[in-house]
């Protein structure tokens, strides 16, 4: 399952708002507001790298108040040999 962190600035004011609203969808497990750089920081996840991709793309970029994000994807441990 892909999974990945991704990292948002909110316009002024909208922090607390939008972490709050970020936390109410489906593929989000975990939300974050956050100081420093950034505003908010995601946990997400999907059934597919493409869900993940239109997740991200379709839904919580185009959300109010979302000025940037950066995605970090999760890499899976690698079997030791």
């Amino acid at each position: 399952m892909p999974r990945a962190f991704v990292l948002l600035n909110a316009e002024l004011g909208y922090e607390g708002p939008l972490a709050d609203e970020m936390k109410k969808l489906p593929g989000v497990k975990e939300a974050y507001a956050i100081y420093g750089v950034y505003d908010i920081m995601l946990k997400v996840e999907a059934d597919s790298m493409e869900g993940l991709k239109d997740f991200i793309s379709l839904k919580i970029r185009r959300m109010n108040g979302v000025k940037s994000t950066l995605t970090m994807l999760i890499m899976e441990k690698a079997n030791p040999s």
